[in-house]
């Protein structure tokens, strides 16, 4: 497996990948967008810098390749050099997840951030969650 930022002029490989997924995620202009590779891609997310850090968004697996840790790599090799808070939104059923991976519940996001999380939040149950910099597993205690 392979984690790597995806140059700009091969992002259109990266929507593929979503539309294969049947997700309405793309890759969005501006943003960093990390893939995890198998000889194709089989996970992206997408990096935005915001306010004084940078906000995750469309994180996701190939769905026959759930559950082997792709996920936790994709955002570790993502976020290693980052060096700026990271903020995501997600489902309440991920908050575990996110929380194995050093984030935590958060209520005080840049106003940009917390302007978009409002309006989510009209039709979507979501939650913010937040990671300071430089916070891997490792320095955690939770990974080995």
């Amino acid at each position: 497996m392979h984690y790597r930022l995806l140059p700009a002029p091969l992002k259109p490989l990266a929507d593929k990948f979503y539309r294969s997924q049947r997700s309405a995620m793309r890759a969005t202009a501006g943003a960093q967008l990390w893939v995890a590779e198998d000889q194709e891609i089989v996970a992206a997310l997408c990096l935005h810098k915001v306010a004084h850090g940078h906000w995750l968004t469309s994180l996701l697996v190939d769905s026959t390749r759930r559950g082997q840790g792709m996920a936790r790599q994709l955002i570790e090799a993502a976020l290693a050099d980052c060096t700026t808070p990271v903020w995501l939104f997600c489902h309440p059923q991920l908050s575990d997840f996110y929380q194995l991976l050093g984030f935590i519940p958060c209520t005080d996001l840049p106003q940009p951030l917390a302007e978009r999380l409002a309006r989510y939040q009209r039709s979507k149950s979501l939650q913010a969650f937040s990671r300071a910099p430089c916070t891997s597993l490792t320095e955690q205690g939770l990974e080995p």
